[in-house]
């Protein structure tokens, strides 16, 4: 193998030992992340130091996109929508300097969920931004949005977090920083202000239609929630905030903050007062929020009669917060990305020797690898990951179990992965056998596909020295690598004859694909 390369070292010949030690001891200890939501109503962008995983907000800005008004019948985003987004991000992107990427995630949610040319908006928002862009399924939205809220409730006790957004609600019972229900409904105050008061006029029937269809949306787990239960009830977001803060305009909560059922009824007729949209003007109201507030109480007014509420608690904290707690918590035991890995295992009855065994050889490659491919320690740990998933597919059917697990991988609810990580790790578990997914591998987001094509390729290797299924991993693997391939130096046993016909066959395969393996055999 060629000698590794040394790192450059910075010529510091000016600085004491004991200055260079706190500067390394400051730098070690402190770490700048930021998150910005791509919410379906506002754009919101939260900076902020983390040391030991407490955070230090440093920086927040919020802009009303209103990505979902843009969104048609046809499921297109149209182009006013997608200008004020990528305008909003350009005015975000001046606070994300000398942020690591690795310290930075987006997320987008309902809007570019639903919207069919998504794709689009995300593609010239990845260009501006130098940062990919992920979109998360609803029930991982809720997941994070309990995790900010759980981190700024001091509290504990069983709780019921509500957090009403432009494009969808989310619902989430928990105790402590643990969820125990999770659901994204659809139903959000741009959408429902779109679809139940298109002409602008205020009225008993919309207000009622609006409300009857958030009831709608609320049978499906009003049963369950109740049987559940909680002890407190917070709202989260901007839909709570307002009302909260309209309320305590006009006297009619008991402190700040609270929401009873009997304020946002009063609440409900002055807005009936107020007969359209454009007429909205309430003390305590911001603007921008005023046309799109009907809807929002429609909403939050469906939840307190499906649930027979008495009060509620605005809360700070929601999803934005929980990107960042959720990001910081990743280099922690607390991960939450290996709890559903070990989930799928558990659910799917992986055989646990062998997924182990495959993982460990798995990382043993990688790490001879990254020697001259540009890999980062994150890779190694989605290369791991669809390792101890690469069987998951048999629980279906042995035949074809590479596709099975990939479609279970893609389609489950993974708390803490986003869509683009399951996608990653559905490929791997995809490409590990037989020919080379060049279809699924051509899907991949372009930047993600050359590290995709090297840890698939480190993944088939793993799982072939481990297919006699020994009782440990192999510890000598007789394996080199080249700038853009690996090459596999193999001394040949009586008993490596099941082996040497494994990777043969594994040459053909790659060599189909692009893709070179050599195979080098020695005299004993």
């Amino acid at each position: 193998m060629p000698k590794d390369t040394p790192f450059p070292v910075a010529d510091a010949h000016h600085a004491s030992p004991q200055s260079r030690r706190r500067t390394q001891e400051r730098h070690a200890a402190l770490t700048r992340v930021a998150a910005i939501d791509l919410g379906s109503n506002s754009f919101h962008l939260l900076v902020a130091n983390s040391r030991h995983g407490r955070l230090q907000i440093v920086a927040r800005r919020g802009e009303k996109v209103q990505l979902a008004s843009g969104l048609g019948a046809d499921g297109h985003l149209d182009d006013a929508a997608i200008q004020r987004a990528l305008g909003c991000l350009g005015r975000f992107s001046a606070f994300l300097r000398n942020i690591a990427p690795e310290n930075l995630r987006i997320v987008g949610t309902n809007a570019l969920r639903e919207a069919d040319n998504s794709r689009t908006f995300i593609d010239q928002a990845e260009a501006q931004l130098g940062h990919p862009i992920e979109i998360i399924a609803g029930r991982e939205e809720a997941r994070l949005i309990y995790l900010g809220a759980a981190h700024a409730l001091a509290e504990n006790g069983r709780r019921l977090i509500v957090d009403i957004g432009g494009g969808s609600t989310e619902l989430i019972i928990g105790e402590a920083f643990e969820p125990l229900a999770l659901e994204s409904l659809r139903m959000g105050c741009v959408t429902f202000s779109r679809r139940f008061f298109p002409d602008g006029r205020i009225t008993q029937a919309n207000m009622r239609r609006a409300e009857l269809a958030a009831l709608s949306e609320l049978v499906h787990i009003q049963r369950a929630y109740q049987q559940l239960g909680w002890d407190e009830l917070v709202g989260t977001s901007g839909t709570a905030k307002a009302v909260a803060s309209v309320l305590h305009a006009y006297g009619d909560s008991p402190q700040p903050g609270i929401i009873t059922r009997t304020g946002l009824h009063k609440l409900r007729q002055r807005l009936l007062d107020c007969k359209r949209l454009d007429k909205v003007a309430l003390d305590g109201l911001k603007a921008d929020r005023a046309s799109i507030l009907p809807a929002g109480v429609a909403v939050l007014t469906a939840i307190f009669e499906a649930f027979s509420l008495e009060r509620m608690r605005f809360a700070e904290g929601a999803l934005r917060e929980g990107v960042l707690y959720d990001m910081v918590g990743r280099d922690h035991a607390e991960d939450s990305r290996g709890k559903s890995i070990a989930a799928l295992k558990q659910r799917y009855s992986v055989d646990q020797r062998q997924a182990h065994n495959v993982a460990t050889t798995a990382g043993q490659l990688f790490d001879r690898a990254r020697q001259h491919w540009p890999l980062g320690n994150e890779l190694r740990r989605y290369l791991c990951w669809a390792a101890e998933l690469h069987e998951l597919g048999i629980a279906v059917s042995h035949s074809r179990f590479h596709r099975h697990g990939a479609y279970l991988i893609e389609h489950s609810d993974m708390a803490g992965f986003s869509r683009p990580e399951q996608q990653l790790l559905a490929f791997l578990v995809r490409a590990h056998r037989r020919k080379f997914p060049r279809k699924e591998y051509l899907m991949l987001p372009r930047a993600r596909q050359q590290d995709a094509a090297r840890l698939a390729r480190l993944l088939r290797l793993a799982v072939l020295f481990n297919h006699s299924r020994p009782e440990q991993a192999p510890v000598e693997l007789p394996v080199s690598m080249a700038n853009d391939g690996p090459a596999v130096a193999l001394s040949l046993r009586d008993s490596d004859t099941l082996l040497g016909a494994d990777l043969e066959q594994e040459a053909h395969y790659l060599e189909a694909a692009g893709y070179s393996l050599s195979l080098i055999r020695s005299a004993h």
